[in-house]
Protein backbone atom coordinates (compact mmCIF):
# COMPACT_ATOMS: atom_id res chain seq x y z
CA UNK A 1 0.00 0.00 0.00
CA UNK A 2 1.19 3.52 -0.74
CA UNK A 3 1.83 6.09 1.67
CA UNK A 4 -0.57 8.39 3.13
CA UNK A 5 -1.29 11.10 1.15
CA UNK A 6 -2.42 13.05 4.38
CA UNK A 7 -1.81 12.21 7.77
CA UNK A 8 -4.76 11.21 9.94
CA UNK A 9 -3.22 10.65 12.84
CA UNK A 10 -5.51 9.61 16.58
CA UNK A 11 -8.57 11.09 14.41
CA UNK A 12 -11.38 9.27 15.24
CA UNK A 13 -13.81 9.10 12.09
CA UNK A 14 -17.14 7.77 11.72
CA UNK A 15 -17.75 5.79 8.35
CA UNK A 16 -21.61 5.08 7.50
CA UNK A 17 -21.88 2.17 4.84
CA UNK A 18 -18.30 1.20 5.67
CA UNK A 19 -19.16 -2.80 4.11
CA UNK A 20 -20.25 -1.37 1.42
CA UNK A 21 -19.01 -1.31 -2.06
CA UNK A 22 -17.11 0.98 -1.68
CA UNK A 23 -16.31 1.03 1.57
CA UNK A 24 -13.65 -1.44 2.49
CA UNK A 25 -11.38 0.27 0.02
CA UNK A 26 -11.95 3.80 1.87
CA UNK A 27 -11.54 2.75 5.33
CA UNK A 28 -8.57 0.65 4.39
CA UNK A 29 -7.16 3.73 3.10
CA UNK A 30 -8.22 6.14 6.36
CA UNK A 31 -7.04 3.05 8.37
CA UNK A 32 -3.28 3.06 6.39
CA UNK A 33 -3.17 6.89 7.11
CA UNK A 34 -3.40 6.76 10.73
CA UNK A 35 -7.05 7.17 11.46
CA UNK A 36 -9.21 5.31 14.63
CA UNK A 37 -12.06 4.20 12.59
CA UNK A 38 -16.14 3.25 13.93
CA UNK A 39 -17.63 1.58 11.28
CA UNK A 40 -21.30 1.52 10.56
CA UNK A 41 -23.74 -0.65 8.45
CA UNK A 42 -26.30 -3.43 8.67
CA UNK A 43 -24.20 -6.40 8.52
CA UNK A 44 -22.17 -7.08 11.75
CA UNK A 45 -20.36 -9.96 10.23
CA UNK A 46 -18.99 -7.88 7.65
CA UNK A 47 -18.23 -4.83 9.91
CA UNK A 48 -16.37 -7.22 11.91
CA UNK A 49 -14.53 -9.08 9.58
CA UNK A 50 -13.24 -5.63 8.05
CA UNK A 51 -12.37 -4.25 11.21
CA UNK A 52 -10.56 -7.42 12.35
CA UNK A 53 -8.22 -6.84 9.41
CA UNK A 54 -7.45 -3.30 9.71
CA UNK A 55 -6.06 -4.35 13.53
CA UNK A 56 -6.99 -3.45 17.00
CA UNK A 57 -8.49 0.54 17.90
CA UNK A 58 -11.13 0.34 15.38
CA UNK A 59 -14.83 -0.98 16.46
CA UNK A 60 -18.12 -1.22 14.69
CA UNK A 61 -21.94 -0.66 14.53
CA UNK A 62 -24.45 -2.38 13.48
CA UNK A 63 -27.22 0.25 13.00
CA UNK A 64 -29.95 1.03 11.25
CA UNK A 65 -29.08 4.64 9.30
CA UNK A 66 -33.08 5.20 8.90
CA UNK A 67 -33.48 5.12 12.48
CA UNK A 68 -32.60 8.68 14.11
CA UNK A 69 -32.42 7.51 17.35
CA UNK A 70 -30.02 4.71 16.72
CA UNK A 71 -28.05 6.85 14.84
CA UNK A 72 -27.45 9.40 17.72
CA UNK A 73 -26.73 6.55 19.69
CA UNK A 74 -24.01 5.56 17.41
CA UNK A 75 -22.58 9.27 17.03
CA UNK A 76 -22.83 9.91 21.23
CA UNK A 77 -21.54 6.02 22.25
CA UNK A 78 -18.70 6.75 19.77
CA UNK A 79 -17.84 10.31 21.84
CA UNK A 80 -18.34 8.21 25.06
CA UNK A 81 -15.64 5.67 24.03
CA UNK A 82 -13.04 8.27 22.60
CA UNK A 83 -14.52 11.24 24.02
CA UNK A 84 -14.25 13.31 20.49
CA UNK A 85 -15.28 12.63 16.94
CA UNK A 86 -13.23 14.40 14.37
CA UNK A 87 -14.75 13.21 10.78
CA UNK A 88 -17.54 11.58 8.96
CA UNK A 89 -17.34 9.89 5.85
CA UNK A 90 -21.21 9.05 4.21
CA UNK A 91 -20.81 6.13 1.75
CA UNK A 92 -24.04 4.74 1.87
CA UNK A 93 -25.07 4.52 -1.64
CA UNK A 94 -26.94 2.79 -4.27
CA UNK A 95 -29.20 2.83 -7.87
CA UNK A 96 -32.62 2.07 -9.38
CA UNK A 97 -32.84 3.57 -12.74
CA UNK A 98 -32.82 2.07 -16.69
CA UNK A 99 -36.32 3.11 -17.32
CA UNK A 100 -37.78 6.06 -19.18
CA UNK A 101 -38.65 8.58 -17.28
CA UNK A 102 -42.61 8.39 -17.88
CA UNK A 103 -42.65 4.20 -17.36
CA UNK A 104 -40.58 4.68 -13.77
CA UNK A 105 -42.15 3.75 -10.95
CA UNK A 106 -41.89 6.31 -7.99
CA UNK A 107 -41.87 3.25 -5.20
CA UNK A 108 -37.98 3.86 -7.39
CA UNK A 109 -38.03 7.56 -5.77
CA UNK A 110 -39.05 6.29 -1.90
CA UNK A 111 -36.39 3.75 -2.07
CA UNK A 112 -33.74 5.86 -3.26
CA UNK A 113 -34.77 9.12 -1.05
CA UNK A 114 -34.56 6.84 1.84
CA UNK A 115 -31.38 5.28 1.08
CA UNK A 116 -29.40 8.30 -0.44
CA UNK A 117 -31.31 11.29 1.70
CA UNK A 118 -32.11 9.97 4.66
CA UNK A 119 -29.28 8.16 5.75
CA UNK A 120 -27.47 11.39 5.07
CA UNK A 121 -29.87 13.29 6.97
CA UNK A 122 -29.42 11.57 10.44
CA UNK A 123 -25.83 10.71 10.30
CA UNK A 124 -25.33 14.63 9.54
CA UNK A 125 -27.55 15.55 12.27
CA UNK A 126 -26.28 13.12 14.92
CA UNK A 127 -22.62 14.07 14.12
CA UNK A 128 -23.07 17.92 13.91
CA UNK A 129 -22.60 18.99 17.43
CA UNK A 130 -20.11 16.99 17.90
CA UNK A 131 -17.63 17.47 14.92
CA UNK A 132 -18.18 21.41 15.66
CA UNK A 133 -16.37 20.72 19.41
CA UNK A 134 -13.55 18.59 17.41
CA UNK A 135 -12.11 21.88 16.36
CA UNK A 136 -10.84 20.26 12.93
CA UNK A 137 -14.51 18.14 11.93
CA UNK A 138 -14.67 16.94 8.56
CA UNK A 139 -17.60 15.63 6.68
CA UNK A 140 -17.24 13.68 3.31
CA UNK A 141 -20.04 12.16 1.23
CA UNK A 142 -20.18 10.99 -2.00
CA UNK A 143 -21.45 12.69 -5.11
CA UNK A 144 -22.95 11.55 -8.36
CA UNK A 145 -21.98 13.36 -12.10
CA UNK A 146 -25.91 12.12 -12.43
CA UNK A 147 -26.71 14.97 -10.04
CA UNK A 148 -25.64 17.37 -12.06
CA UNK A 149 -26.10 16.11 -15.20
CA UNK A 150 -28.99 13.69 -15.05
CA UNK A 151 -30.39 11.55 -18.28
CA UNK A 152 -34.44 10.64 -17.90
CA UNK A 153 -33.65 6.81 -17.45
CA UNK A 154 -31.78 8.04 -13.89
CA UNK A 155 -34.33 10.57 -12.90
CA UNK A 156 -35.18 9.32 -9.61
CA UNK A 157 -31.30 8.19 -8.94
CA UNK A 158 -30.21 11.83 -9.90
CA UNK A 159 -33.00 13.91 -7.84
CA UNK A 160 -31.88 11.81 -4.82
CA UNK A 161 -28.32 12.63 -5.46
CA UNK A 162 -29.15 16.27 -6.15
CA UNK A 163 -30.94 16.73 -3.00
CA UNK A 164 -28.03 14.86 -0.74
CA UNK A 165 -25.49 17.34 -2.71
CA UNK A 166 -27.87 20.38 -1.34
CA UNK A 167 -27.50 18.72 1.98
CA UNK A 168 -23.90 18.33 2.24
CA UNK A 169 -23.44 22.20 0.81
CA UNK A 170 -26.00 23.86 3.64
CA UNK A 171 -23.83 21.38 6.09
CA UNK A 172 -21.18 23.58 4.75
CA UNK A 173 -22.82 26.67 5.30
CA UNK A 174 -23.44 25.74 8.98
CA UNK A 175 -19.96 25.43 9.21
CA UNK A 176 -18.94 28.10 7.84
CA UNK A 177 -17.17 30.50 10.53
CA UNK A 178 -15.85 27.39 12.05
CA UNK A 179 -12.88 25.12 11.76
CA UNK A 180 -15.41 22.54 10.36
CA UNK A 181 -15.73 21.86 6.95
CA UNK A 182 -18.03 19.54 4.05
CA UNK A 183 -17.41 18.49 0.80
CA UNK A 184 -18.05 16.01 -1.80
CA UNK A 185 -16.26 13.93 -4.15
CA UNK A 186 -18.30 13.45 -7.20
CA UNK A 187 -17.61 10.06 -8.92
CA UNK A 188 -19.22 7.97 -12.31
CA UNK A 189 -19.22 4.88 -12.06
CA UNK A 190 -16.90 2.94 -9.24
CA UNK A 191 -14.82 0.03 -10.11
CA UNK A 192 -13.65 -1.58 -7.15
CA UNK A 193 -10.62 -4.00 -6.75
CA UNK A 194 -13.30 -7.03 -6.03
CA UNK A 195 -14.75 -6.31 -9.76
CA UNK A 196 -11.42 -6.14 -12.08
CA UNK A 197 -10.49 -9.15 -10.19
CA UNK A 198 -14.09 -10.91 -11.15
CA UNK A 199 -13.56 -9.40 -14.59
CA UNK A 200 -9.99 -8.74 -15.57
CA UNK A 201 -10.86 -8.52 -19.24
CA UNK A 202 -13.34 -5.77 -19.24
CA UNK A 203 -12.40 -1.97 -20.02
CA UNK A 204 -13.17 0.16 -16.74
CA UNK A 205 -11.27 3.32 -18.46
CA UNK A 206 -14.39 5.40 -18.04
CA UNK A 207 -15.29 4.24 -14.69
CA UNK A 208 -13.70 5.86 -11.26
CA UNK A 209 -11.55 3.64 -9.25
CA UNK A 210 -11.92 3.07 -5.86
CA UNK A 211 -8.32 3.88 -5.13
CA UNK A 212 -8.83 7.50 -6.02
CA UNK A 213 -11.81 8.21 -4.15
CA UNK A 214 -10.38 6.74 -0.98
CA UNK A 215 -7.43 9.41 -1.93
CA UNK A 216 -9.60 11.90 -2.23
CA UNK A 217 -11.77 10.90 1.01
CA UNK A 218 -8.81 10.79 3.46
CA UNK A 219 -7.34 13.87 1.61
CA UNK A 220 -10.32 16.40 2.69
CA UNK A 221 -10.51 14.32 6.24
CA UNK A 222 -6.82 15.56 6.93
CA UNK A 223 -5.79 19.45 7.72
CA UNK A 224 -4.30 19.79 4.52
CA UNK A 225 -7.68 20.17 3.44
CA UNK A 226 -9.04 22.42 6.11
CA UNK A 227 -9.55 25.44 3.25
CA UNK A 228 -11.54 23.55 1.36
CA UNK A 229 -15.61 23.54 2.53
CA UNK A 230 -18.36 23.43 0.29
CA UNK A 231 -16.34 22.42 -2.27
CA UNK A 232 -16.70 19.65 -5.33
CA UNK A 233 -13.76 17.10 -5.81
CA UNK A 234 -14.73 15.42 -9.26
CA UNK A 235 -13.28 12.40 -10.37
CA UNK A 236 -14.77 10.81 -13.53
CA UNK A 237 -12.46 8.58 -14.73
CA UNK A 238 -11.66 9.16 -18.31
CA UNK A 239 -15.33 9.49 -18.77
Amino acid sequence: MSAPLASLDGRVIAVAGAAGNLGPTVVRRLAAAGAVLSLAGRRASELEELAAELGGGHDTAAVDLLDEPATRAWADGLVARHGRVDGLVHLVGGWRGGTAIEDAGLEDWDWLQALLVRTLQHTTRAFLPHLLASGHGRVVAIAAAQAQAPTHPNASYAAAKAAADAWVLALADRFRGSRSTANLVVVGAIVTPAMRAAEPQRDFSTFTPAEEIAEAVAFLASDAASSMNGQRVTLRGAA
